[in-house]
């Protein structure tokens, strides 16, 4: 059972990934770096938190170079910098392989594990769940911006095609 449900996970978890990406590559120029839009940042947002949610343990993350730990500041402090969508989809690629490991990798004494930190108590599976339904409601938004410029959105994915392994 928890083998069909891990490729269950996958397929759905992937296809939010593939949808966010889609997203990701059909915004121009423009509209990545313009503040107004914020197309960066939110995607930045989006994969901080697909980083952060697919650690087993939350109190030993931290993001790759060249991220920081921006997320967390209170101030709603900004990265120091724009990054750039070659990043963004570098850091996409980081997360799906991240997150397809962690999901290929529950066990049932895996999936009993808690993820705690300090605004969330949930066990392992649930933290997948609810970090698929973030990336989904990200992925979202980034159609809701293209769609204001552009009425050719990217196509809905019902699964991905990649295997969890």
């Amino acid at each position: 059972m928890l083998d069909e449900l891990k490729e269950e996970l996958w397929k759905q978890f992937g296809a939010s990934l593939d949808m966010f990406e889609n997203a990701l590559r059909q915004c121009p120029v423009e509209m990545w770096e313009n503040a107004k839009h914020n197309f960066w940042y939110n995607a930045y947002h989006t994969l901080f938190y697909t980083d952060y949610y697919s650690t087993e343990n939350p109190d030993n993350f931290h993001p790759p170079a060249p991220y920081t730990l921006s997320e967390f500041e209170p101030d709603g402090t900004m990265p120091d910098r724009v990054y750039t969508k070659h990043e963004m989809l570098d850091y996409t690629q980081y997360c799906r392989e991240k997150t397809r490991l962690l999901i290929a990798g529950l066990t049932p004494e895996k999936a009993k594990l808690r993820w705690i930190n300090k605004w969330k108590n949930y066990s392992l599976i649930e933290m997948i769940i609810y970090n698929m339904r973030h990336v989904q409601h990200h992925a979202g938004q980034l159609n809701l911006m293209l769609g204001r410029i552009d009425h050719d959105l990217p196509i809905w994915v019902s699964q991905t095609k990649e295997v969890l392994k």
